[in-house]
């Protein structure tokens, strides 16, 4: 499920090793609460997602801050651009 494949990316990505997939909630928020990943991480999971899916993101975009609000959304983003 794709879902799961972003929550290990994100794992992976960041280095979260105490954390398992089971550990993340899709709906939780990335930043702030939920995670709380860090603007540092934002770029490291940007780099991840572009070299693993090919997806570009603007860093100062407002799309941006929305994809980046969960997995859920993470994970809708990529099955959009999988699409076109």
């Amino acid at each position: 499920m794709l879902e799961q494949e972003v929550k290990q990316l994100i794992i992976d990505a960041l280095q979260l090793e105490d954390m398992s997939v089971a550990d993340i909630d899709s709906d939780a928020a990335l930043f702030v609460e939920g995670l709380g990943l860090d603007s540092i991480d934002a770029l490291e999971l940007g780099v991840a997602l572009q070299k693993r899916y090919g997806i570009s993101l603007s860093a100062d975009s407002e799309d941006t801050r929305r994809h980046f609000s969960s997995v859920r959304a993470l994970t809708a983003l990529i099955e959009t651009s999988r699409k076109k």
